[in-house]
């Protein structure tokens, strides 16, 4: 029996413009092979970063562009090593290692069905020293698929006003949107003073090419350069300059739709098949994105032909899982779920 994975949060394959990217590459090393095939400035592809500094409305040296945002997250990690760090619960199990890493101290802040708690929020900033940043991934959450309400929003940037919190927005699904409309971004409702505001176009291009990009007030910036400088020397600058081209040729919103069409089945397909298989189970409703947060009336247990991640590698409690619905077809959607009701349905065995 093959194993169908709701582990991968990455796009499935049909979502990658396989050929199109491959004409911009060739075309981004015949227009500009002398730049992208040798060393550049650490700050990523300039005619890039003049694009993502035009869509945010800042200054292009703010912009950073990093191989993966993770790559940026880590580098703070270490800028901030050792310092106190708040962070959702559950949150993403990577930056966490990350954080854990550098000796980071990370206190976990509630969430419920609407994002951070800002109760919780408020009391974590009342206790211990001051922190470092806030992360937090405010839209179609990884790992619960959540997203921060409006009101709570405009009320965590008025916390981080309050209290000079520097807070880390990171922003990798928010374009993945199937309905509903888009609340404002952190960034913008703070005007950048506060927020770092980090994204990629991992989820809305291809994964491969590993180009994430961060906004940054310029002093903190230069700091990061500094550690990119020390780890890579140069950027890839030929995936930058790939997204570039794709950009320039004006495919990116065209693709978003598809991307967003491809995905938005499967999402569907999943609560259809949650609703029909566990009915005793409760699971978060995302608008887009590529998770589902899944809560078990026990806790999860290993499904033969089905994986998934333990909710507690994120944070969470015993009972819960994050089931990813990016990769895997409708069909083997139906399958992967029948499979885990089947574990879940089993009586529990009493040894005495």
């Amino acid at each position: 029996m093959e194993t169908i994975s709701f582990a991968r949060g990455i796009p499935a394959p049909e979502c990658i413009p396989v050929e199109e990217l491959a004409d911009c590459a060739r075309e981004a090393i015949e227009r500009d092979g002398a730049t992208v095939l040798s060393y550049g400035p650490v700050g990523g592809y300039q005619p890039l970063r003049e694009w993502i500094a035009e869509r945010h409305g800042v200054e292009p040296d703010r912009v950073l562009v990093t191989n993966g945002s993770l790559q940026g997250i880590a580098f703070l990690a270490d800028r901030f090593a050792g310092a106190r760090v708040l962070v959702e619960s559950p949150t993403y199990d990577r930056p966490l290692k990350l954080l854990a890493a550098g000796g980071v101290d990370v206190t976990p802040v509630a969430m419920d069905d609407e994002g951070l708690e800002l109760d919780a929020l408020a009391q974590a900033l009342a206790a211990g020293p001051k922190p470092a940043f806030l992360y937090t991934i405010p839209t179609f959450q990884n790992p619960s698929g959540r997203t921060l309400s409006g009101e709570r929003r405009q009320g965590l940037v008025e916390l981080a006003r309050e209290h000079d919190l520097l807070v880390l927005e990171d922003d990798p699904y928010g374009l993945v949107r199937f309905e509903g409309a888009a609340p404002p971004t952190l960034f913008e409702l703070d005007g950048g003073e506060r927020v770092v505001y980090s994204s990629s176009f991992s989820k809305t291009i291809a994964p491969g090419l590993r180009v994430g990009y961060f906004i940054l007030p310029q002093a903190l910036g230069r700091e990061l350069e500094a550690l990119a400088v020390s780890t890579y020397i140069t950027p890839v600058l030929i995936g930058q300059a790939t997204v570039f081209e794709f950009l320039r040729r004006g495919r990116f919103d065209p693709n978003l739709e598809r991307v967003r069409a491809l995905l938005r089945v499967r999402r569907d397909a999943m609560v259809e098949a949650l609703e029909r298989e566990l009915p005793s189970a409760t699971w978060s409703r995302p608008e887009g994105g590529y998770f589902i947060w899944l809560e078990l009336p026990r806790e999860t247990a290993e499904a033969p032909g089905v994986s998934f991640v333990k909710g507690t590698d994120f944070g969470g409690t015993p009972n819960t899982a994050r089931l990813a619905f990016s990769y895997v077809s409708p069909d083997e959607i139906h399958e992967g779920v029948h499979r885990l009701a089947a574990i879940v349905d089993q009586p529990v065995t009493v040894t005495t």
